[in-house]
């Protein structure tokens, strides 16, 4: 006898949702380490939804790069680089060939957000030591800051960082779930004991948070997901504020700034330990709603949600977002057939 049918994948969208990534001439690059996907979300020739989907093992950190984009995934991160000549097509109207280029084997270091520097060099949080980390051609990584509350180098996950903001081409602000020194101190500290650190001036700027992720600097302002309670915000550095400006109904990871927008992923929390019992569970029967798992577009001056993206099915969970500038219908090679033998490309010569 046949088991139950897999639950499909159903990917569906606001209105004006397909008409805004026009008009903004974007794509979306989400990964879900659920289901170890990377989605690119883009625009057919006649203007509808375009989904392109690869498999990569528990795929999370995704960061825009000159001509791509890297990904992180459980023991290993990519680099993926545009195949198509500039202003070249295929006829079905993809734009972006983006190919995994360029592999480092990093062992599972439970790779969170990462970023470019100003120098070209990536730079992730190494969530399982607790650092900021870069890529070593000869080492898993190449330590490059620990917050002032770690004592000490340990691969136990001590106070979960996970959220890079840079700022004129250098990390500036990183979010942890709490300031605990010893392993896996961080699950008792879940509703309230999130932080922000200031990389530069090395000293904890903003407390009381819940399972803080995905901080960005964007016009003037350090925005953030409160994730633990379902609000999207800024810190007031001077004062180490949260001030919310969007609630979600979902638990927040990936953040994504354009213009005067915000794009949250929002991912339905799981039944166990580390999601139970945050204020997020209180906010959402108050406010009537279920947990969902999409995107929102949150427009920062009126803290309104004018466009989403919403999954069902299979996907529950999202990690990260991403915008791709330029960028009408993307697609990507995998691992799992063999396109990626037949597709060559030759560098200029010299």
């Amino acid at each position: 006898m046949n088991g139950p049918a897999a639950p499909a994948l159903e990917i569906s969208a606001s209105r004006q949702m397909l008409a805004w990534m026009a008009q903004q001439r974007l794509s979306l690059a989400l990964t879900t380490y659920q289901i170890g996907k990377l989605f690119l979300l883009g625009l057919t020739p006649e203007g509808r939804l375009s989904v392109h989907e690869r498999s990569f093992n528990r795929c999370m950190g995704l960061c825009p790069a000159d001509g791509g984009f890297y990904l992180s995934s459980l023991y290993q991160v990519w680099r993926f680089t545009n195949a198509l000549a500039p202003g070249q097509a295929q006829p079905d109207g993809h734009d972006r060939l983006y190919v995994p280029r360029v592999g480092h084997t990093t062992g599972d270091l439970d790779i969170h957000d990462m970023a470019v520097d100003g120098q070209g060099r990536l730079v992730f949080v190494n969530t399982l030591f607790g650092c900021l980390a870069t890529l070593s051609d000869t080492h898993s990584f190449q330590p490059l800051w620990r917050p002032p509350f770690i004592s000490r180098l340990a691969a136990e996950d001590r106070c979960h960082l996970n959220g890079l903001a840079m700022k004129d081409g250098a990390p500036a602000y990183v979010t942890a779930a709490s300031t605990s020194d010893v392993v896996d101190g961080w699950r008792e500290h879940r509703r309230s004991g999130g932080v922000v650190v200031d990389v530069a001036r090395h000293e904890v700027v903003a407390t009381g948070l819940s399972m803080p992720h995905s901080p960005r600097w964007h016009g003037g302002r350090l925005w953030l997901l409160n994730s633990g309670t379902g609000e999207f915000g800024h810190v007031e550095l001077d004062t180490g504020r949260f001030v919310p400006v969007a609630f979600c109904p979902g638990y927040l990871r990936g953040l994504h700034l354009v213009g005067d927008h915000a794009l949250v992923g929002l991912s339905r929390p799981r039944d166990n330990k580390t999601f139970s019992g945050l204020p997020l569970d209180e906010r959402l029967a108050r406010h009537g709603a279920q947990a969902r798992c999409g995107v929102q577009v949150v427009d920062l001056r009126s803290g309104d949600v004018v466009h989403w993206l919403r999954f069902e099915g299979v996907v529950e969970e999202l990690y990260d977002v991403v915008a791709l500038p330029g960028v009408r219908r993307p697609m990507a090679l995998g691992f799992k057939t063999d396109e990626i033998r037949r597709v060559l490309s030759v560098a200029p010569a010299g």
